[in-house]
């Protein structure tokens, strides 16, 4: 039992000043005014020295788990290792539930990743959900990113889905010339980060993508409902017209993350879909594809949802700076790393807002300085004070 006291508690209306919170066992039993809680004996007290008490943070898309297991594009570190050294790191940044994005690829073809062949993957995927049932410090899930080209696994995500192994889905379509890269220059100079290749070799690899089978829409169709039927969430990936938003809503879809541009963010929202940007292009200052600029589609109210994508520090850094730069209530710029994507997943009665009788899923986030950046000096993950951190003067 904690009772956490002198914070600013972020409420999904408000900032709460001049209020404790107890935790018992897993949950929020009771917020109030400072000093109306009686605390039961042996409650620990832990001070937020003025810090604000936020709910912890969900990510519904990151592949940082590919980087931490395969640093080097040929160095395979020990998955295990890779999957506890991660959630550490995730802790410090806040985040207490993680969906491992997961590339079901089945060739970028200028930048091999071991990482992403199918038997590495499904070890992964196993390892996953063996934390559900060992000791871990965060709430680990399997977000299934699947590229529409790679027909040999579509058996192999069906199985993953009726293991209940997996918890959200996401279909991509990588080819270049729509999507994420419409641009075909923005195409020709990521490839060439990659790999030496001369723009013959390129004209090739854009020819090859483009005339490639890809999965039915019905085959398609076939998965969504498996989904839907297990309450597993649905996403598009890189919606660049309209056409494709009404195309995968069809089929069930919920989420569409990283809408293209500005426009097209809109009329997702206007359909009802939640709408994802990437942390890391609000604290870059904008897509490092030349798309949408999440600042500015947040800014509109187009966007519901930030994940970290590559960068788990992004999350909690831009919150802070949008609040900063844009003037919107701290409470609401919260909602877009907590309740909106608990919302999106289906998580929501039980995480990603700090209210009585939910989960005790919560932070204490401290400033260093007034103007300078925050940080996460204590977690709590359903009830247990996983971390705490004391900086020194």
């Amino acid at each position: 039992m904690y009772l956490i006291t002198n914070g600013i508690i972020v409420t999904e209306e408000s900032l709460l000043e001049g209020f404790d919170l107890l935790v018992e066992e897993d949950r929020i039993a009771q917020i109030a005014h400072q000093g109306e809680i009686v605390p039961p004996i042996g409650t620990e007290v832990i001070d937020a020295r003025g810090g604000y008490v936020t709910p912890g943070m969900i990510d519904i898309h990151s592949d940082y788990i590919e980087h931490m297991t395969a640093p080097r594009p040929t160095s395979l570190i020990d998955f295990q290792l890779g999957l506890r050294e991660t959630e550490r790191e995730l802790v410090s940044h806040g985040i207490t539930t993680m969906y491992h994005s997961l590339s079901i690829f089945k060739s970028a073809d200028y930048k091999y990743r071991p990482i992403r062949e199918p038997e590495n993957v499904r070890k992964l995927i196993d390892l996953i959900d063996r934390t559900h049932y060992s000791k871990h410090l965060i709430r680990h899930r399997f977000h299934a990113r699947f590229e529409i080209d790679n027909l040999d696994q579509i058996d192999n995500l069906k199985s993953y889905i009726n293991e209940e192994k997996v918890h959200l889905v996401s279909f991509m379509d990588h080819t270049p010339g729509q999507g994420q890269y419409r641009d075909l220059e923005v195409y020709k100079k990521t490839v060439r980060g990659y790999d030496h290749l001369t723009d013959d070799n390129i004209a090739v690899l854009i020819a090859n993508h483009q005339t490639k089978e890809k999965m039915t829409v019905d085959a398609i169709r076939e998965i969504a409902e498996m989904a839907r039927e297990r309450n597993i969430a649905i996403a598009s990936h890189d919606d660049d017209s309209l056409e494709k938003l009404d195309l995968v809503q069809s089929f069930g879809t919920v989420i569409s993350e990283f809408p293209i541009t500005l426009d097209i963010a809109r009329k997702a929202k206007e359909k009802g879909l939640f709408t994802v940007a990437g942390a890391p292009n609000v604290i870059l200052g904008g897509s490092h594809s030349g798309n949408l600029c999440a600042a500015e589609a947040i800014q509109d109210g187009c966007i519901d949802i930030l994940c970290s994508d590559y960068y788990p520090a992004a999350m909690l850094h831009a919150v802070f700076q949008l609040a900063s730069s844009s003037g919107q209530e701290l409470a609401e710029l919260f909602k877009l790393v907590t309740l909106h994507p608990a919302q999106a997943v289906n998580i929501d009665a039980e995480y990603g807002s700090v209210r009585e009788g939910k989960k005790a899923d919560l932070l204490i986030i401290e400033r260093l300085e007034p103007d300078e950046f925050p940080v996460v000096t204590a977690v709590i993950v359903d009830g247990k004070l996983i971390q705490k951190m004391n900086y020194r003067n």
